[in-house]
């Protein structure tokens, strides 16, 4: 059983798959009420997904990029799961969770996610062997430089809001604006990409991992 919190950004998600079975998921947006709406909204998860914590195999965590505050919230929630039930934790950069639940094309995409001050981080990724890869690190950007940068066509998913979204489609050949239900993450793909990595032993100590800032992210040419 997997817990998956994702924390990112204010669009908070919690999810709970048994391996075979979605048991419960949850978004919702907050208003910087991270520290008080986390770790009820996880209790009642558990209600009414009739499971307890002393059935959890594994934690999930959404690792960024995303907000100082709320990532350290998110992954502080995590690790204490982990260090109490004596269970593995589970790092997944935030933006891969977008990612894995398109289907892969032959055609490159960039996954983005709220940054503050109108910017934006951002994630390439390219179809290898019908998996989306990863391309180079996250960066920041803003809807400008990413409308004047996509010279191909190019899937973009993520959070948009709608002035971004209409900046992004002036390149309307190129930019391939995904359907709004690919916009959103889903905790639900964070607890099965969990589950993927743990049958490959990709599990790091609870010491070890960190957020990815994004303070810590450098605006990069793509």
């Amino acid at each position: 059983m997997i817990l998956a919190i994702d924390s990112s950004t204010q669009w908070v998600g919690i999810a709970i798959f048994d391996g075979n079975l979605i048991r419960y998921e949850k978004i919702w947006k907050t208003s910087r009420r991270h520290t008080v709406e986390l770790s009820p909204a996880i209790a009642t998860a558990f209600t009414e997904s009739e499971t307890s914590p002393d059935n959890l195999t594994a934690v999930s965590i959404a690792v960024g990029p995303g907000s100082f505050t709320s990532l350290r919230i998110g992954l502080a929630v995590a690790k204490g799961f982990a260090l109490a039930q004596h269970i593995p934790i589970v790092a997944v950069p935030s933006l891969d969770i977008l990612a894995n639940a398109i289907p892969a094309e032959d055609k490159p995409l960039i996954c983005t996610l709220r940054a503050g001050r109108g910017r934006l981080a951002a994630q390439a990724y390219r179809n290898e062997h019908n998996q989306w890869i990863s391309e180079g690190g996250p960066f920041v950007t803003t809807a400008e430089e990413l409308e004047s940068a996509i010279i191909e066509p190019t899937i973009i998913c993520g959070e948009l809001d709608p002035e971004e979204k209409q900046i992004i489609a002036r390149r309307w050949r190129n930019a391939l604006i995904a359907d709004p239900p690919y916009n959103m993450r889903r905790p639900s793909v964070l607890a099965y990409l969990a589950v993927k990595k743990l049958e490959a032993g990709e599990i790091s100590a609870s010491a070890s991992i960190a957020p990815i800032y994004l303070r810590t992210v450098k605006n990069v040419d793509h």
